[in-house]
């Protein structure tokens, strides 16, 4: 599996469809603890990288979901239309974590399957921005349901801010890496300390 975006922070996927999400919100740009800045993979004039990105995330969804593989391609007005969903995503993360006010989110169609199994599935609809707004939100929907969005979380480390599946037992991580960006924030407090202190 290649997730670009991912695994440009050193990150385990996210499960199934939820992989879709986490790729999106890991194309914001970061800094990482004693490594180089990771750039903004949905910029403007950086529609070739945001269409490799797709290409790569929009298999690797339809393979972990067994859909049909979907060929996705973006135009320059799509980027900031990306940009806003993966802001409203990240704040929508944010607000579980504080209880605050909620997210307004655009719609985005999806239709609604039934398979011959007997199960109900969501598909997304649309090109561009609007297809891959319908098939991130519906698998947030999907991950509401089967109680696992709430371990989808944005690292602690403002200037780092990755997001990352918390596979931890009692979903308690706060940092997407405990030596990196855990580690700069614990010297941090410490210097706070002594700087206090003296």
């Amino acid at each position: 599996m290649n997730r670009p975006a991912s695994e440009r922070h050193c990150l385990t996927p996210a499960p199934g469809g939820l992989g879709l999400v986490q790729e999106l919100l890991n194309t914001a740009p970061a800094e990482r603890p004693g490594r180089p800045d990771v750039p903004d993979l949905l910029a403007d004039g950086a529609l070739g990288a945001a269409q490799e990105w797709a290409d790569q995330a929009v298999r690797d969804w339809a393979r972990e979901t067994g859909r049909a593989d979907a060929r996705l391609t973006l135009t320059e007005e799509d980027l900031p239309k990306l940009r806003c969903l993966r802001d409203q995503v990240r704040r929508a993360l944010g607000a579980g974590d504080r209880g605050g006010d909620a997210v307004r989110f655009t719609s985005a169609p999806v239709v609604v399957g039934l398979a011959g199994d007997g199960t109900l599935t969501l598909e997304p609809e649309g090109a561009g921005a609007r297809w891959l707004a319908s098939a991130v939100l519906a698998e947030a929907l999907l991950a509401q349901a089967s109680d696992v969005w709430r371990r989808l979380k944005i690292c602690r480390n403002a200037p780092c801010a990755a997001a990352f599946y918390d596979r931890s037992r009692n979903n308690s991580g706060v940092w997407h890496s405990v030596r990196g960006c855990g580690n700069a924030a614990h010297v941090r407090a410490c210097r706070e300390r002594r700087r206090v202190q003296a």
